[in-house]
């Protein structure tokens, strides 16, 4: 292992070299000139020709390179590896923009994704790759002797995988979209290209390598502008160590700002149309039609004044985008009207816990908060992309490492979010919050184009307030170089860093969900005889289909970036956390209550999920669904219930059956102490 360890440092350390020299030089280049767009266009495209490089030299047609990359990677690069498949657009974009308006609320994701890979550590890694073999089904079908387990076990990783990788390819969209130029749908399917050229040819072997190049741009890319900031704002280039004393500017800033008469009466008028779009929404449907008709009229008055153009458009559109029914025209007012209201609610302190309003209200902030962490904690520690990437280390020891090494890399992203969202909170409350309208930077019109920023005069006195801006949590850390004044090679090296995030973990999802129905389905159910050759063609092809439907889910724009990273740790949570736990250390649990749990715990979580989170969905024709929150957790930490659920079900069910063959118990035993046995 030394031998192939050696050459792979000297490999990435020239490429590292190099990539530091491209970063200057590009640098120099807009110094002397170059636009902004063509340095955009430079790091988005050198590093995916990069990528594909990698892909192209890493193709195989070997089906042990193909699903676990021969078992023969370092754990120190399975680290980076596993770390760059974790860090997707979630943890890259989402995390800071999240902790930059939620605060401390944020930080059940840090907490939980960490606490998670304690649990990977600890309770599965090792075992997983002493059972060996190729996917996670194909452990729940050895464990719980045969197929129904293992096509349960398909199912969840294709649907939970599936929810994932569309944030990824949403990621890539924007960033294509704001660096690019491109058109938000025609960007998808650009990124998809450089999705599919790595995991499409070379399968784990070609994803494993390009991974670890991609965490060295994303890291770098993740580190620099923050740096730079901290640098310019407390003269330390420590960010993990200085936050705190900018967050105490924040607060400082907060205390002014929140309580400044313009800032109360702009959040009183947005609470007023919250109001407004209620009232209509109680007189329907004789409001639809009042609302057409003042449209109709202002129109006319407009134009009899010779009003500008841009004002007779502008009321035009809001007339073309009403809606023609009276259902239609609830949804769209009841979520206008939660935008307002959320607009007009009382500003949170950063530093704030469980902000609200009451006992109750803190009560149900705090229970959220902890859901939220247990959720993340357990879906990460099932996740069927996650826990493959043990399978490509050469031991059991090599595994336990690799854990260790893959959290040591992400943690370095982690302590680093908290920085990020609190130098850009500062940047924004000092120097945009009480500019003028007419003198607003660049920036927000440029990302107003794509609709993650919205500005709003709504108290019509030509100054900006906080309430007046609304900003999506995906912007914060693509335009934190912009919002503190940064050259633009910054932007485009976060942008290449962002891609890279997105990239890498939508390969790793794209990969297993065509490993598991190519090998799982194909192979282990209906074709066993089926040549090397005829596996990896439908592996391939599967590939291709699943990664063409996930582009165009996200092209529609379905939620933001964490909100969807939420569901599928919750998926995959419910349906993977008790059976796997319980298959490695409880010999008593049978296949009929895995199989029982796995589907009644993804049951429950779907269920929850659909009900709270949505009241009606129009493709589906369906209609009035929605409920209220059980104990007011929200539909991103469903994931409790079924994971609760999936626990009692196989336990239960298990007791209640026989027992598992002696056999079973004695591959248990085989699994559950995997120092003494190393393949």
């Amino acid at each position: 292992m030394a031998d192939y360890t050696v050459p792979l440092r000297r490999y990435y350390g020239s490429y590292t070299a190099g990539f530091f020299v491209v970063i200057v030089a590009l640098a120099v280049l807009e110094r002397y000139g170059m636009p902004p767009r063509w340095i955009g266009y430079s790091f988005l495209f050198l590093t995916i020709f990069l990528y594909a490089t990698i892909g192209v030299l890493a193709r195989t047609a070997s089906v042990s390179e193909y699903y676990v990359a021969g078992r023969r990677v370092p754990a120190v690069f399975n680290g980076m590896a596993t770390g760059a498949d974790w860090m997707s657009s979630a943890s890259f974009m989402g995390l800071a923009g999240t902790l930059y308006l939620s605060g401390y609320q944020g930080l059940a994701y840090v907490m939980g994704w960490t606490g998670g890979y304690v649990l990977v550590a600890l309770l599965l890694a090792p075992y997983l790759r002493r059972f060996g073999q190729y996917t996670i089904p194909d452990f729940l079908a050895a464990r719980y002797g045969g197929n129904r387990a293992r096509l349960v076990g398909v199912f969840a990783t294709v649907l939970a995988s599936f929810v994932y990788v569309v944030a990824q390819i949403y990621g890539v969209g924007l960033i294509t979209s704001r660096f690019v130029g491109l058109q938000f749908e025609i960007g998808v399917f650009v990124g998809l290209a450089g999705i599919l050229v790595c995991s499409f040819l070379g399968g784990m072997r070609a994803v494993t390598w390009t991974q670890v190049a991609q965490y060295t741009i994303l890291i770098v890319a993740y580190l620099v502008p923050v740096t730079i900031l901290s640098y310019q704002v407390t003269g330390v280039p420590v960010p993990q160590l200085t936050y705190g004393m900018v967050l105490q500017k924040v607060q400082s800033l907060e205390e002014k700002l929140f309580d400044e008469p313009a800032e109360v009466e702009a959040r009183r008028l947005f609470r007023e149309r919250a109001d407004g779009y209620h009232e209509r929404i109680l007189t329907l449907p004789a409001s639809l039609e009042e609302e057409r008709q003042r449209l109709s009229e202002r129109i006319n008055e407009l134009k009899t004044d010779n009003a500008q153009m841009r004002e007779v458009v502008a009321i035009e559109r809001q007339r073309r985008e009403l809606p023609t029914t009276s259902e239609a025209a609830r949804d769209y007012w009841e979520s206008l009207m939660r935008q307002a209201a959320q607009r007009g609610a009382e500003p949170e302190h950063h530093v704030t816990a469980y902000p609200g309003e009451g006992g109750a209200v803190n009560d149900t902030a705090r229970l959220n908060f902890l859901t939220l962490v247990f959720c993340l904690t357990v879906g990460t520690a099932a996740l069927p992309h996650v826990l493959m990437r043990y399978y490509t280390t050469p031991s059991v020891r090599e595994a336990r490492n690799s854990v260790f090494w893959s959290l040591l890399f992400i943690l370095v992203l982690y302590l680093t979010a908290p920085a990020y969202a609190v130098f850009a909170k500062y940047e924004i409350y000092s120097t945009l919050v009480g500019s003028s309208m007419a003198q607003l930077p660049v920036w927000v019109n440029a990302w107003g184009k794509i609709g993650l920023v919205s500005i709003e005069d709504v108290n019509g006195d030509g100054i900006l307030q906080l309430a007046e801006l609304s900003l999506n949590p995906d912007v914060i850390l693509l335009a934190t170089p912009e919002i503190a004044g940064l050259p633009y090679v910054i932007s485009g090296l976060v942008a290449a860093g962002a891609l890279a995030a997105a990239l890498s973990t939508a390969d790793g999802l794209l990969l297993t969900i065509a490993s598991a129905l190519s090998h799982d389905v194909y192979y282990k159910v209906f074709r066993p005889n089926a040549t090397t050759q005829w596996r990896l063609v439908v592996s391939k092809s599967l590939l291709l289909v699943v990664a063409v439907l996930a582009a165009t889910v996200a092209s529609q724009k379905p939620a933001t970036i964490l909100f969807m990273v939420a569901w599928a740790f919750s998926l995959a949570g419910s349906a993977f956390f008790p059976a796997l736990i319980l298959g490695i250390f409880w010999k008593r649990a049978n296949p009929t209550g895995a199989v029982s749990g796995m589907v009644i715990g993804l049951l429950v979580t779907i269920y929850y999920m659909v009900r709270v989170q949505f009241d009606t969905i129009p493709w589906l024709g369906i209609n009035g669904i929605g409920m209220e929150p059980w104990l007011g957790i929200q539909s991103t930490s469903a994931g409790v219930w079924g994971v609760a659920a999936g626990f009692v079900t196989i336990i239960v069910v298990s007791l209640c059956g026989k027992p598992p063959s002696k056999e079973t118990q004695d591959f248990v035993e085989s699994v559950r102490y995997p120092e003494f046995e190393r393949p």
